[in-house]
């Protein structure tokens, strides 16, 4: 460690606390929760899906939902196809609300980084994948910072 600290103390110190769950099966036509949020209100600084199972069905189309303990769901991200996404693809949510859930593209090398933060209430976070005969799998990882004290951040 010639630089004197840590890849994963950077991490924390530029993007908060990282949460990684199992890779999961993409719902069909519904939600799915990744992340619970507990506590009070995270910021979240990223959040990023890496496909472990080919992405099949009839036009797939996923969007990211945060839905608080109190008060209404809402889109982090408006819905974008991944049909046909190779293992590796990245996705992630570009951070103001409204706009494209993002994707890797053609290949799985890189895709955009959440460019401004987004503070979600108690509650979950979910996928939403919209046709009835989707198949594949993702990987999430979540990073945050606790706006309140005691808030955390578990994988579903």
């Amino acid at each position: 460690m010639a630089s004197g600290i840590a890849g994963s103390q950077l991490r924390r110190l530029v993007l908060g606390t990282a949460v990684a769950g199992a890779a999961k099966t993409v719902p069909q036509n519904a939600t799915a929760t990744i992340f619970t949020v507990s506590g009070g209100r995270v910021l979240v600084t990223g959040l990023v899906g890496k496909v472990t199972t080919v992405i099949g069905g009839t036009t797939p189309s996923a969007k990211v939902v945060a839905t608080p303990t109190v008060g209404s769901a809402n889109d982090l991200c408006t819905a974008t196809a991944i049909t046909a996404d190779e293992v590796g693809t990245l996705y992630s949510i570009p951070g103001p609300t409204g706009s494209a859930f993002g994707v890797s593209g053609s290949g799985s090398g890189g895709v955009t980084g959440q460019t401004a933060p987004v503070i979600v209430a108690a509650g979950t976070i979910g996928v939403n994948v919209s046709a009835a005969d989707a198949t594949g799998a993702i990987q999430w990882t979540l990073t945050y910072v606790p706006l309140d004290d005691g808030a955390v951040v578990t994988a579903a």
